[in-house]
């Protein structure tokens, strides 16, 4: 089985979705719509192009009437678990902007949302009808269903990866704040985690704003301190003194390190570069160790990416060794070139040696 996301969608999955709106509404034309979600550029579309492919042929076989094709939909969301559901919510997206249809396109998002995350699809209601629909994230963010909590506030992060930007609060995120704030002792972990995620968007234009907001609420509630914790990585991994501050990581020069090297010069690409290094603390220390890649890009120059190692309270000498692989991934291709693998402890940099990345 292909382990590519875009291959949720497939005819098999396709087949067995249409035939569950075929029972629903008997005139749908189910292998017709199969055959038109596959035909011309289906095998080159990635899984956002194909899920909107899919909502787009489904508008044209649907009755044209949106009321009447959002009702069959919320039919389906009820007896229907497989992944062609993940679109589901794009329809709304799609067809529901008309604010004459304002209503009906809210409560189908409030919905599907609890079988399918709306995140994405509300987003173009957020900037067209800011005031309205924020309005309606407030309330969502105290309903009693978690999936209308974590909505509330995954709905309107500033840089939801995959999701349509939201400029206007990437230069003011004050609007999403009271959301966070009614939603930073919530019990559930689906909710807290994008809480976080929605700090850290913000964290990437308005450091000093969440540093403030982790200040305050550091050290009150436990449920809270994962929040603030997780919320913060980017401003940890950025080494801002006053968050490792607020995390007990504020003492770098108690930390002495040793015997810090690789354990070879040059790699392939595919291959491992170990590395070894001992760290020594007269009183106990809170430590956070770290350790950045600087990577040759296509075009030649470099970039940073930082790891972590571990986070631990000790006293005395720990020798660590650790392996680091240069394997591709979706998510990053190697170079050859000059790499860089710099150790850092408690934010701040304890040696950097050079290494070679070879085909």
């Amino acid at each position: 089985m292909s382990e590519l996301l875009k291959d949720w969608y497939n005819r098999d999955t396709l087949t067995e979705f249409a035939l569950i709106v075929k029972a629903i509404h008997p005139p749908f034309l189910a292998e017709e719509f199969v055959v038109d979600v596959l035909a011309e550029t289906w095998r080159e579309l990635e899984l956002k192009a194909r899920g909107r492919k899919i909502v787009t042929v489904l508008g044209q076989f649907l009755p044209q009437d949106y009321p009447a094709a959002i009702e069959i939909l919320k039919q389906i969301v009820t007896r229907y678990d497989g992944n062609v559901i993940f679109c589901l919510p794009d329809f709304v997206e799609v067809y529901g902007q008309d604010v004459a249809h304002w209503d009906v396109s809210v409560g189908a998002m409030e919905l599907f949302t609890q079988y399918a995350s709306a995140e994405f699809a509300v987003r173009p209601f957020i900037i067209n009808h800011e005031d309205r629909m924020m309005a309606q994230m407030n309330e969502w963010s105290k309903n009693e269903n978690e999936h209308l909590r974590r909505l509330s506030s995954e709905g309107c992060r500033p840089a939801l990866p995959w999701g349509v930007a939201l400029k206007k609060y990437k230069l003011d995120p004050s609007p999403i704040l009271p959301i966070l704030e009614r939603l930073k002792q919530d019990p559930s972990m689906y909710v807290r985690k994008s809480v976080a995620n929605n700090l850290n968007d913000i964290s990437k234009t308005h450091p000093d704003l969440v540093t403030k907001i982790a200040k305050e609420w550091h050290g009150k509630n436990e449920l809270t301190d994962w929040i603030v914790k997780h919320g913060c990585r980017t401003l940890l991994k950025k080494a801002n003194r006053e968050v490792l501050a607020i995390f007990g990581f504020g003492d770098a020069d108690g930390v002495d390190v040793s015997g810090f090297s690789l354990g070879a010069d040059a790699v392939r690409i595919g291959g491992e570069m170990s590395f070894n290094f001992t760290v020594a603390v007269k009183a106990e220390t809170k430590v956070r160790l770290e350790y950045a890649i600087d990577f040759v890009k296509a075009n030649g120059k470099r970039n940073r990416k930082i790891f972590q190692i571990s986070e631990s309270v000790f006293k005395g000498k720990k020798s660590y060794e650790k392996k680091h692989s240069f394997a591709d991934l979706s998510t990053r291709k190697h170079y050859p070139g000059l790499h860089s693998l710099t150790l850092i402890v408690n934010g701040a940099e304890r040696g950097t040696l050079d290494f070679t990345l070879n085909t």
